[in-house]
């Protein structure tokens, strides 16, 4: 029965995968035009394709970069499968923030860290040069849910994929804590830096409003 679940899974999902951005170049294009390359301060040139795919009861939600979504529709946690060549012995870090709190206007408490998971590997084969990205370990920092506050105008959430440098695991810059203001005030490019992960492979962002 698991097996028939999971067969089941991975073909609802790479259905949905496969709904995804085609293009390096659109993606890089829809960074810089989305200030984020700017705001964040990294550089970003991807060599791989990064899907976020939001699961729902019932059915998965696929996205493109720089796609709104509703805020019922990013409870999550987010599943992450990458287009293209990615090192089958490699080790990975996932990383979400919000660069837009507490508004767009007046980000004063940015960047809020949605996501630190490291040790994620690849998984299935869903499709050409296509897998699934798969936890090892529990994330550093657990998915929580965009929030924007009412009146809010749509907040960037921005999802980066880095390769994960000897020692990560070693890492104190961040500590498990899932509070909020353990969250805020976060630089991914300086712990970027800290760390020595470089700049990140592949890359994806959604806006989110204020729910209802």
């Amino acid at each position: 029965m698991r097996g028939l679940l999971l067969a089941i899974w991975l073909l609802c999902t790479s259905a949905a995968i496969f709904a995804q951005d085609t293009s390096l170049k659109a993606v890089e294009a829809a960074f810089k035009k989305a200030n984020i390359t700017k705001d964040l301060q990294i550089t970003f040139k991807p060599s791989v394709l990064l899907d976020v795919i939001w699961p729902e009861p019932g059915f998965t939600v696929p996205t493109r970069t720089g796609e709104t979504l509703q805020q019922n529709e990013t409870a999550g946690p987010p599943r992450f499968a990458v287009h293209g060549i990615l090192p089958e012995v490699h080790k990975f870090v996932v990383a979400a923030v919000d660069p837009d709190a507490l508004t767009p206007q007046n980000p004063n408490v940015s960047q809020i860290r949605h996501l630190l998971q490291g040790n994620v590997v690849r998984g299935p084969t869903v499709g050409f040069r296509t897998h699934l990205l798969v936890n090892e370990t529990p994330a550093v920092t657990d998915w929580i849910q965009p929030a924007p506050g009412a009146g809010s105008a749509p907040h960037r959430y921005v999802f980066l994929l880095y390769k994960q440098p000897k020692g990560y695991n070693n890492q104190t810059f961040v500590a498990p804590n899932d509070s909020i203001p353990a969250r805020e005030f976060f630089n991914i490019s300086q712990f970027a830096q800290e760390v020595g992960m470089g700049d990140p492979i592949a890359g994806s962002f959604v806006l989110v409003g204020p729910g209802p």
